[in-house]
């Protein structure tokens, strides 16, 4: 296999660290990593899923933990300001 350099732009940085630990813990190179995954999306064909709006009528609600009990309301802070 020719061996060349490809610089690629607008790789999620968080994400393509994750990807290099795993390829490491597989005992890959990175490259070889890229490939598979490569051929894996190549081969089944997938497109970008679309978004669609009605799919947050099926979000349901979770516990953020101790300490967010009132995030909702902080966020409105940011966002609209304090009320008058």
């Amino acid at each position: 296999m020719k061996k060349d350099l490809h610089a690629i732009r607008g790789l999620d940085e968080e994400i393509y660290m994750k990807f290099k630990e795993k390829a490491i813990t597989e005992g890959m190179t990175v490259g070889e990593a890229l490939n598979l995954a490569m051929k894996d999306w190549v081969k089944g064909g997938s497109k970008k899923e679309e978004l669609n709006p009605k799919n947050l009528l099926n979000a349901k609600p979770f516990d953020w933990g101790s300490g967010t009990e009132r995030t909702s309301e902080e966020v409105d802070k940011i966002l609209y300001g304090n009320k008058k």
